[in-house]
Formats: structure tokens, sequence, C-alpha cells
């Protein structure tokens, strides 16, 4: 790979920029400046990696991997290859990485991402390193330009970072803090919805235990289902509207109702992008609130909205949520894997409506068939304890797509 001196320049796309015009960045200093508006939060210990494609070499993909500690090349060898195959992977023609950490942990990602380089279509038009305050290029041999030294920089002076910065994004100290901000909530507000929840639970069950008797377990759950539905719809209608939940009852109802995969996925199928602010509220508040065993469609939902509005650091810590609440939680294991990939937002498409949605579940159910499934759920019965049997549906796909509302079965291929 022939070296290069710096990008000419670096175009972050409308949906980013202040006021729709895009922001231009063609200095190392200004593309520092940049990286932590990508992610969302100041990386450390890491390598971020940016994707460009034409025009004007705007930025279509954003990695973020950690350093390996201590710095290992088979791995720097993996991590490069793998930049590089979901840079290819989208038909990219330039990338740009930066490693922030001493030079110990960094060298060898650099020398594994030129040579990588070197067998690619992929041009590496830079690689930067970040320490305390400095930085140094790999691509550029001008001293006058990037002395061994070092050079100095602030990333909130320079113009690119701080016209996004104008524009109201939120840049978090690290990775943590984005997790914080959806961390479950503790003391008295986890209690109110630890009784909350219960008594959602309890409503699934006495439900249940009324149909039981006339053996029409399908009756019960198209009713669960359709409360569940309505509820859904008109909190969705209430954030889009500017509002927010009343009750701490109303969240714990939706977290219970969307075990229910009908529901889950006609809240998917109404994820439509242009309210992608008021469903990050939304589910925010949903997924910071929903109790053990219940986090796991709320996650996987504010996930794929995050992934909507290019907040890939939010889609990933939600679906460490998610994860961690149902570890075998399909819709999770799906967007983490397109996730992963490096799938731009654009591929965050809704090619079901929720017409279609419940058409699909309408055609998959049989009023006369066995009802098997729910004999798992006995009728309520509370103990002085005030502790009742969990409600739960098992995880599963959409059955026409095998995949659900927001993918096609085409798009796990990609």
């Amino acid at each position: 790979m022939k070296p290069t001196l710096h990008p000419a320049t670096l175009t972050i796309p409308d949906r980013m920029a202040p006021s729709g015009v895009p922001v231009r960045a063609g200095s190392p200093a200004a593309i520092l400046a940049i990286v932590p508006h990508l992610l969302g939060f100041m990386p450390a210990s890491s390598v971020v990696v940016i994707g460009t494609g034409p025009p004007a070499g705007t930025v279509k993909i954003t990695l973020r991997y950690d350093l390996p500690d201590p710095a290992d090349d088979g791995l720097a060898a993996d991590i490069a290859a793998h930049a590089f195959a979901v840079i290819g992977s989208q038909r990219l023609t330039a990338a740009i990485a930066v490693g922030y950490g001493p030079a110990g942990r960094v060298d060898s990602l650099a020398a594994a991402f030129r040579a990588e380089a070197g067998s690619s279509e992929v041009n590496l038009l830079e690689f930067l390193r970040v320490d305390d305050g400095r930085y140094w290029s790999y691509t550029c041999a001008s001293q006058a330009c990037c002395p061994a030294a070092g050079t100095p920089f602030d990333p909130a002076g320079a113009a690119p970072g701080a016209a996004l910065a104008g524009n109201g994004a939120k840049v978090l100290a690290d990775r943590a803090a984005v997790a914080a901000s959806i961390a479950p909530l503790a003391g008295i507000a986890a209690e109110s919805m630890r009784q909350a929840t219960r008594r959602a639970e309890r409503h699934v069950t006495q439900v249940l235990a009324k149909v039981r008797r006339s053996a029409r377990l399908g009756a019960a759950r198209h009713m669960i289902a359709t409360e569940g539905l309505a509820a859904v719809a008109s909190m969705i209608a209430t954030y889009r509207g500017g509002g927010r939940y009343l009750s701490d009852y109303q969240l714990a109802w939706l977290t219970v109702a969307l075990k229910d995969l009908r529901v889950r996925d006609d809240a998917w199928a109404r994820m439509d992008p242009t309210y992608h602010d008021a469903h990050l509220r939304m589910w925010t508040d949903v997924v910071r609130r929903a109790q053990p065993g219940h986090v796991a469609a709320p996650a996987a939902l504010l996930a794929f909205v995050a992934w909507q509005a290019g907040n890939g650091a939010l889609a990933n810590v939600a679906l460490d949520r998610a994860l961690a609440d149902q570890p075998g939680y399909s819709m999770a294991g799906l967007l983490r894997q397109v996730i992963s990939a490096g799938a731009p937002p654009s591929m965050a498409r809704l090619p079901m409506t929720p017409e279609e949605v419940a058409a699909c579940y309408d055609d998959d159910d049989d009023e006369d068939g066995d009802y098997d499934e729910y004999d798992k759920y006995d009728a309520y019965e509370a103990d002085e304890e005030d502790e009742y049997d969990e409600y739960e549906l098992q995880d599963g796909p959409c059955p026409v797509c095998d995949v659900g509302p927001g993918h096609s079965p085409d798009d796990q291929a990609r």
C-alpha cells in the first residue's frame, strides 16, 4: 500500500449533521473530533474503523473493537481481517482507522491493517493513534505535519466537532456511560415496578384460569394478545405525540404483553424510523423499568430503533441486556448478528406492516387445535408473600418469514 497524506474530505451523513448540512473534515484533528459523535461516546482502549464511500468520502460504517490487552499479533490480524471484510461487503472504497491507547498496544494493529490493505481493494486512507491529548499518523511520513513527538489536539475545539455538538447530539464519557443510560432502576422505583409486574402477571393467569374449564385456551390467548396489542399501539402513539407513560402498571403490562410474539412483532412493525426519537424514549423507559424475565423483548426493540437511528453503541448495550435476560432470545441474536456484520441503518427496514403481522399470525392459529403449551400456566394462586407464577411464552420467529417483521430472510444472509 502506498502511504498517503490525509484524507481530503470526510463527510458525515445528513442524519448526523446540523440542519441537514454535511460536516466535512480533511485533517487528523478534524477526523478525531468527529469520531466520538459517530460512536456516541469518547473511545478509550479501542480501535475505531470508519468505512467511507461516495459522494465525498461519506461515512457509511463505523466499527469499534477493544484493543488487545496485551498486544497480540494474531488477534490484531483477526480484527483487521474482520474490519476489511465488513467494509468490503458493503462495496465501500476506503477506510480510516484510529487506535486509542499506547504505542505498545496499537502498533501491531496498525501493522495488521496496513498488511490487510495491501491485499484488499479497500484503501486505508489513514491510521491514527491517540494517547494523552496527542495524535500520531502511521501513514504520514512528514515531520512537518506529523512529528515523532505527536501533535497536540483538542477534539472539542475542532470545527466539525463543534458543529456536531451544536446539533444537540450527546457524547457520553465512555461506553460504560451508554450502558448506564439503560441500566435497571433500583430502590423504590424498582420495588414499585416489581409490584406492578406481579399485578400484570396475575391478570394473565386469572384470564387463563377463567377459560380453562371450557378448553378454549385459544380464546384466552386472543384476549390477552388483543389487550396487549391495544396497549402497545396506544403507548407508541402517546410517545410520538410527545407524551410519556402515566403509571408503572402501564409499563408493567407492556412488558408482560410483549412476551407474546404476536404483540412483540406488531410493535416491531410499528417502528417507523421517522419517529425514532420518540421510540428511543419509549423503549428506554420500558427497558429501565422492566423486571427480570421481561427485559428481552423491549431491550431487543430498543436495539432495533437505536440501530435505525445510527446509534450502534446503544444498540449493542441494549442487546447485552436482552441476552442477559434471555440468552436464547432469537430477535436479539439476529440483531447482534447483522449489527456486528456492520449492516448500516438503512437495512433496519420494515418489510411487514402491522396488518401483515396480524395476518401471518391469524393464518398460523387454529382455534380448535391443541393448546397444550398453556398447560404450564397454573391458575393464579397467591401465597402469603404475594408470589405469583411467571407468565411466559416461548420465543421464536414470525411463522411467515422465519426471521421477524424487521427483516426479510435475505437480510440474515447479508
